[in-house]
């Protein structure tokens, strides 16, 4: 049980580096901080590319399997005592 416990805080700590790294490459919307460091430049006023859209899925990918993480870790200390 101590080898899948410390599998998943590895598995929560990459995913949330990657995590972190992904949303930092996401476009800014405007507005936000993102104007503060240049990101208001913006000239496409259209929908978002094709990479942009993989980029987005590929983030909740990740987020999912981080939450799953979580959750896993969260069950397995409630249940393992």
């Amino acid at each position: 049980m101590e080898a899948v416990r410390i599998g998943l805080l590895v598995l929560l700590v990459l995913t949330g580096l990657i995590q972190v790294l992904l949303i930092l490459l996401h476009k800014g919307k405007g507005g936000g901080l993102s104007d503060m460091f240049g990101g208001g430049v913006s000239t496409s006023l259209g929908g978002s590319s094709v990479a942009e859209r993989n980029l987005t899925r590929f983030t909740v990918a990740v987020a999912l399997i981080w939450t799953t993480c979580i959750v896993s870790l969260g069950l397995l200390d409630r249940f393992s005592r």
